[in-house]
Order: structure tokens, then C-alpha cells, then sequence
């Protein structure tokens, strides 16, 4: 009984894992190129307005993901 209460308390104290804000760094990352690419290639046409409210909200989606993961795991 008295192992696995030290046990639990040496697990309690351990760093949380950095996996999700690398993740979703990562993918932030991957995101912004992708769009500006889109953008670059597509000047006159992209966004129209509802593309351009389905990218804003999925940038904002993604930064507050991101910005939450590095908080948590701080």
C-alpha cells in the first residue's frame, strides 16, 4: 500500500507530456504555408467572403488550441 502511494506521488510531480503543443504547433505551422500559398497562387479569387470566414475561424481554432496545449503543459 505504502509503494504505490509513493508510486502515485513521483507521478504526481512528473512533468506533463509537451506531445499535444508539438502537435498542434506543428500543425499551425503546416496551416499558415498552406494558406498562403493558396493565397499566393490565387489572388483575385481567394478568399471570397465565406472562405474567408471559414479561415479566420479556423485560425482562431488553431491558435487558441495551440496557445491552451502550451499553457497546460507549461
Amino acid at each position: 500500500m505504502l509503494q504505490a502511494l509513493i508510486t502515485f506521488a513521483a507521478e504526481a510531480g512528473a512533468e506533463p507530456s509537451k506531445t499535444p503543443f508539438y502537435i498542434l504547433g506543428g500543425l499551425l505551422a503546416v496551416y499558415a504555408v498552406v494558406i498562403s500559398a493558396i493565397g499566393v497562387r490565387g489572388i483575385g479569387t481567394f478568399p471570397n467572403k465565406g472562405q474567408g470566414r471559414g479561415v479566420m475561424a479556423l485560425s482562431v481554432l488553431l491558435v487558441v488550441a495551440t496557445m491552451a496545449s502550451a499553457v497546460l503543459t507549461a
